[in-house]
This record gives C-alpha cells, structure tokens and sequence, in this order.
C-alpha cells in the first residue's frame, strides 16, 4: 500500500518558509518520494506501518496550513494516469550569449 500525502502550506513569512522547508525535509527523512511540488508518496508493508506513517505526520504538521493523506493499495496506485502537456520549444535551450548593441 501507498501513503500519498498532499499539502498547502503558507510561504509569506520567512517563518512560513523555515515551517514549509522543515515538513518537506521531514517527510523526505521518513521516505516519502516527491510525485509533484506538494504531493509526497511512501510505499508501506501494512496497515500497522502506515498508522505510524500517519502519525509521524500529525505530530509535525505546520501551524498553519493543510494536509491531506489517503491511503492507496499498490493495484490502484497502478493506475493513476499521468497527463503531459507539450514541452515549450520557444525557450531557447543554450550556453551562448548575443549582446547586440
């Protein structure tokens, strides 16, 4: 089974930011794997384990802000479907430099 966690957190104060930081690095040290920039994922043995994956992250939350978890088996997280967009090839991928003057 999968933990996945998802979260909002405040950014505005320099606080904020120490409190967004500190929570990312935590739920890095506990083995959680970034799926996008807020949603995190750790793949558990059983029910017994993510109870105390569950709990390691009530006891650190942020002040302020929310956070979401829900609980996948392996089969469903299978499933999820990934939507990409088109990559952009405006952007001018290169080292060189042009100053016209």
């Amino acid at each position: 089974m999968r933990l996945m966690v998802f979260f909002d957190l405040p950014v505005v104060t320099l606080d904020q930011q120490r409190q967004y930081r500190a929570f990312r690095k935590l739920l890095s040290h506990n083995g959680f794997v970034m799926l996008q920039q807020s949603v995190y994922s750790k793949i558990l043995l059983n029910a017994t384990a993510a109870l105390a994956a569950q709990e390691v992250i009530r006891n650190n939350k942020p002040p302020q802000g929310s956070i979401a978890m829900l609980l996948v088996t392996e089969k469903q997280f299978e499933r999820m479907e990934f939507v990409l967009g088109e990559i952009d090839q405006t952007t001018i991928s290169t080292d060189q430099r042009l100053v016209i003057l």
